[in-house]
């Protein structure tokens, strides 16, 4: 298993918490992103997530993004409003909203960040 190698810059939003991550988009760094989140968000509790996700490189698979969600479910992210933005494409990513959904998480994937802060003000969950 590689390394996980990723830059992630958390600031305060207010819809509630930012990160911006960039990197190679490997299954390994996104699980470790994430896993930086949930840190940061027990830190800094906050009732929605906007994740500007600039990872390059080929996209997750589907099975990638069902194992991530499954790594993640029943953790404090499951009481989070999260928007993940992939301003660069949204490269299979939808998959990841749709195993989200089925877990029980509040969570939408958005190509553009304005209409995802528009979600976490306003959107249904």
């Amino acid at each position: 298993m590689k390394t996980a190698s990723f830059d992630i810059v958390f600031s305060p939003h207010r819809v509630g918490l930012k990160a911006v991550v960039h990197g190679e988009g490997t299954l390994e760094n996104t699980l470790a992103y994430w896993r930086a989140i949930k840190a940061e968000l027990a830190q800094r509790p906050s009732p929605a997530l906007l994740l500007i996700d600039e990872m390059s490189g080929e996209p997750l698979s589907a099975e990638h993004w069902r194992l991530l969600v499954e790594a993640m479910k029943g953790s404090a992210l499951d009481q989070v409003r999260i928007a993940h933005v992939k301003p660069q494409g949204l490269q299979q990513i939808e998959y990841c909203e749709i195993f989200a959904m089925e877990a029980g998480m509040r969570t939408r994937v958005f190509a553009n960040e304005a209409e995802a802060v528009l979600w976490l003000r306003h959107g249904l969950s």
